[in-house]
């Protein structure tokens, strides 16, 4: 990919100057160059808005991009400028700090980012000349992470089925070397699977879970995502509205891969295990039923109180199969509750972790790299909201209250104590677009994550 970056141009280009409200102020006072024609356009050097210079012929010049009140662009300051600014290359008119420099090339590199699967885009592109000092290789790492999660989401469901899922799995695994193997259909019960194949026995698209294996040095790193590439709600059938963006249900599943995918192309150096347990839930006469108990790969039982929340069912045996490994860390992902999108709106994930280490280093990473995430409290007396008079527990909380915790809190019981781990509860879409941020899929903390685990690693 190559995400409209250059390393250098043949031709003339135009340059980027970037502009903080004070600094504008102090343009507009001292009369500089340029600024009636930015006060005759309206710039108020507003984050990301931008300004064209003209020069003596009617092309274009310089353009000034707002940074609002920053004193440095961010990556969502130039997200929109590949496919706002008219065809052209452009170069940073200033060099700037390494890491600076770095965020400018991802942010421009996202946001290349369009959906043409099924329709070609009409919008063309401009380029940016590399700036000097960026990380090149963190940039392509990220951006195709990014872009990876984000094409999955958005692929509806007749083309993104638990099969094709696990396909584009091995397809990533076959890129960088890794093993991959694929648990199908009536082997989950042979392999102590029970909770995934009963999600995902109902569907002539077979139940499966997705295994794959990177790396043989360093650190243990096990990232777990919720496939449900299609959820129904079962027979606790959701509404048409509920369903109508339920292919995004997979997209704790295209987060991980995603994560994977930056961390291959970055040869991090980790032992790098991916579990993503893919189903579609769905209605038929051999579906699972409110108020069956199921058994689980820890030997735990479950009652069904909602058939509605199977991505914690389909987790709890992944997450048991990642903690028999005793890794150094889990990381899950997955669209799991809706209180948690009441609670923090869709941008900002939910972040649970049992390690407060863990997860104040997440924190520090989300801030880092603008990709913030929000902790919430693992509240363990919320825990008896899940007891069940006939079994070890309910998949439900007994009452309608801290949904996304007691969802957390179910989670955890499939996780042995004494390793570390934090489970991201995210929205995984955007409901309408925004630059660099286009309406569909969205990857959500993976910047993030990875960032922290770099740092982990000793990169």
């Amino acid at each position: 990919m190559s995400f409209q970056l250059i390393d250098s141009a043949s031709k003339q280009t135009i340059p980027l100057v970037f502009l903080n409200k004070m600094k504008f102020d102090d343009h507009c006072q001292d009369n500089v160059d340029g600024t009636s024609w930015m006060i005759a356009n309206g710039f108020k050097a507003d984050e990301g808005a931008v300004c064209s210079l003209p020069d003596q012929s009617g092309g274009i010049r310089t353009v000034v991009v707002g940074l609002g009140d920053r004193d440095v662009p961010g990556i969502w300051t130039v997200a929109g400028l590949s496919q706002s600014l008219p065809e052209g290359i452009y170069c940073l008119a200033e060099d700037l700090p390494a890491d600076i420099a770095t965020q400018v090339a991802l942010g421009w590199a996202i946001g290349t980012y369009q959906f043409t699967r099924y329709k070609e885009s009409s919008k063309t592109l401009s380029t940016l000349v590399w700036p000097k000092g960026a990380d090149q290789t963190q940039v392509r790492a990220l951006a195709g992470g990014v872009h990876l999660t984000r094409d999955l989401i958005n692929t509806p469901s007749n083309d993104m089925g638990p099969e094709e899922l696990a396909t584009a799995a091995a397809q990533l695994a076959g890129e960088y070397e890794a093993d991959c193997n694929v648990i199908v259909g009536d082997e989950l019960i042979e392999a102590n699977y029970p909770a995934i194949f009963e999600v995902g026995k109902a569907s002539v698209r077979a139940p499966r879970l997705i295994d794959f294996r990177w790396g043989d040095t360093g650190p243990k790193v096990t990232l777990v995502g919720k496939g449900v590439c299609f959820d129904t709600g079962g027979l606790d059938l959701k509404s048409p509205a509920g369903m109508l963006l339920m292919k995004k249900d997979m997209g704790g599943a295209a987060h991980v891969l995603g994560i994977a995918a930056a961390i291959m192309q970055s040869d991090l150096p980790c032992q790098l295990r991916v579990l993503i347990p893919a189903v579609e839930n769905s209605v038929a006469g051999n579906a699972f039923r409110p108020s069956d108990v199921i058994k689980t790969r820890k030997g735990l039982t479950v009652e069904i109180g909602n058939t509605d929340a199977e991505g914690r069912l389909v987790l709890c045996d992944a997450l048991a199969e990642a903690s028999r490994a005793k890794p150094d860390l889990i990381i899950d992902f997955a669209t799991l509750t809706g209180a948690a999108r009441v609670a923090l709106g869709t941008d900002l994930p939910a972040m649970f972790c049992n390690d407060d280490g863990t997860a104040e280093k997440l924190r520090h990473h989300s801030v880092e790299t603008g990709d913030e995430v929000w902790r919430m409290p693992l509240h363990q007396p919320y825990r008896k909201m899940l007891d069940s008079k006939i079994a070890d527990l309910n998949n439900v909380a007994s009452g309608p209250y801290a949904g996304a915790i007691t969802a957390a809190l179910y989670l955890q019981e499939f996780v042995e104590k004494d390793i570390p781990w934090a489970h991201f509860d995210v929205m995984a879409y955007n409901n309408a677009s925004s630059p660099g941020k286009p309406e569909g899929g969205e990857a959500l903390g993976l910047r993030a994550v990875y960032s922290m685990i770099k740092e982990m690693v000793g990169e």
